[in-house]
């Protein structure tokens, strides 16, 4: 004999009614039912007065020795709290425990490494037409990928930082900490094509400044703006948007060590 819906189950159907009303996509429609589906069976005959937060933590428990991922679990805590949330407005309910239960802290993802052949052609290639100073953008790019520094140690980086001769930068890192960071023949070519183009420049605008990397009112490049022209320049080649200065740092560490290089070498 077939059991009578429960109280949970004819809300869910509700619930579910009210979503197709309101032209959610089936996709979510799917989503919620399976969820809420489980949610329903899990709490079995129990009436509203007896579902507390507790309930709710058993219901993510059972998910979890089901071998559901944490991404699947905060779903189904998602669709709780919408249920719940609908539940509410329908005057059915007071208050909503699933906001007693913190959502599962889900793993993070780790970012795209572009490979050599695409740092090659954002190096390589032809700055965007609206480049507003090419050659300092060019070092920019040069610098952080070549040398693997950070963006607050490219925008701190001085003209009396730079050991010509001995192709040497001067980096100040974290806690002040200093050292000596080598750079290649296309960080010195980069180079001796901006300094000319700087020096030039500052003496139209008047102005001074010890800083090596320069904004157009002819002080210090700062981070953010590094920031926005690596984007830029990313994406006229042809990369994500989601490419940032620190893109180019992981890129230079991990092609390193794919060519063979000591580890603790590069974290030195």
């Amino acid at each position: 004999m077939k059991q009578p819906r429960t109280l949970v189950e004819k809300a869910v159907d509700s619930f579910l009614q009210s979503l197709r009303q309101r032209n959610a996509s089936v996709h979510t429609i799917k989503a919620y039912a399976q969820d809420l589906t489980s949610f329903a069976t899990y709490v079995g005959p129990r009436r509203w007065s007896r579902i507390d937060h507790l309930v709710v933590r058993g219901f993510l428990s059972e998910l979890y020795a089901k071998g559901l991922s944490k991404t699947s679990v905060a779903r189904a805590l998602a669709a709780v709290r919408s249920f719940y949330k609908w539940l509410a407005q329908e005057g059915v309910v007071e208050q909503n425990p699933a906001k007693l239960v913190s959502t599962p802290r889900l793993p993070k993802k780790l970012p795209r490494v572009p490979t050599m052949e695409e740092v090659n052609a954002v190096l390589d290639g032809d700055l965007p037409d609206n480049a507003a100073f090419p050659e300092r953008d060019r070092l920019m790019l040069e610098l952080l990928y070549g040398c693997g520094i950070r963006n607050s140690e490219l925008v701190g980086i001085d003209l009396d930082s730079i050991r010509t001769s001995e192709s040497l930068l001067l980096i100040r890192g974290k806690g002040k900490k200093e050292r000596y960071v080598p750079f290649g023949e296309s960080a010195r070519q980069a180079l001796d094509a901006y300094l000319p183009a700087r020096q030039k420049f500052l003496a139209e605008k008047k102005k001074s400044t010890p800083s090596l990397l320069i904004n157009l009112r002819g002080a210090r490049l700062t981070t953010r703006s590094v920031g926005r022209i690596v984007k830029q320049i990313a994406v006229a080649r042809g990369l994500s948007s989601d490419v940032h200065p620190h893109t180019l740092r992981h890129a230079f560490g991990t092609h390193m060590l794919e060519e063979g290089a000591d580890l603790r070498a590069i974290q030195e």
